[in-house]
């Protein structure tokens, strides 16, 4: 498999996720995308031995986009760090169902995970296991039935964004776990990573990586010219 390398230097590698492909290994036993870059690692730089390289945050399995991987361990300790004070701005793109209340707003609400279901859902916040999760979305754009959201995480939970949008009554075309009742089998889901900004670890400098959703596949073919940053559009959301 091709790999998209958006940003590397000796400490961090920041690349492309293909959809559908496990972050690590799992019970499945799939090929994981981790194993895929430490041989990637491997081979381009000829390097003896195991390849060290730190999972610095995840997304779901079919969920594609912008991650960051740590070359060191120095750089893994310090990039934790930015994600336990919430220092990496995440922006996703997602095509929702129908059109939010809201063209504009903060959604906030208590999510509570189901290890054995691997399911997510919302609870109170007297919940003994619940945990906040909060995030920003905006409406760029919609059709009859279909709407583009920009949408900038402020926590990192598990299914987050695909729990929030469809408790806020715009489940993400293509979910079936959390859209089962307007989406179909095979669909694939329309949630995609495409922004990370923050200090580099070691360096001190802003990285700042963009990496447009897959035009050519629908639905994010309804809205091709605005990823290609075309038309009216503040792109600045992005």
């Amino acid at each position: 498999m091709e790999i998209s390398v958006l940003y590397e230097d000796n400490h961090l590698l920041l690349v492309e996720k293909p959809v559908n492909i496990p972050v690590q290994a799992d019970r499945t036993g799939d090929n994981d995308f981790l194993s895929m870059l430490k041989q990637d690692l491997k081979i381009r730089y000829q390097k003896p031995g195991n390849v060290f390289l730190g999972l610095v945050h995840r997304l779901d399995r079919p969920v594609g986009g912008t991650m960051v991987f740590a070359k060191t361990s120095k750089a893994a300790s310090r990039m934790s760090d930015l994600v336990r004070r919430q220092a990496i701005e995440r922006k996703y793109m997602a095509v929702v169902r129908g059109v939010p209340i809201q063209a504009e707003t903060k959604l906030e609400h208590y999510l509570f995970k189901n290890t054995r279901k691997n399911k997510v859902y919302t609870v109170t916040a007297n919940h003994e296991k619940a945990k906040k999760a909060v995030l920003d979305y905006k409406m760029i754009a919609r059709t009859e039935d279909l709407s583009l959201l920009s949408v900038q995480l402020h926590t990192g939970r598990p299914h987050q964004i695909r729990v929030q949008l469809s408790a806020n009554g715009t489940p993400i075309f293509g979910d079936q776990k959390y859209g089962q009742k307007v989406n179909r089998p095979g669909q694939q889901i329309a949630l995609w990573a495409n922004l990370l900004r923050f200090e580099h670890p070691v360096k001190k400098e802003m990285i700042e990586v963009h990496c447009p959703p897959p035009e050519e596949r629908y639905p994010w073919s309804v809205w091709k010219d605005i990823h290609k940053g075309k038309g009216n559009l503040n792109l600045a959301i992005y």
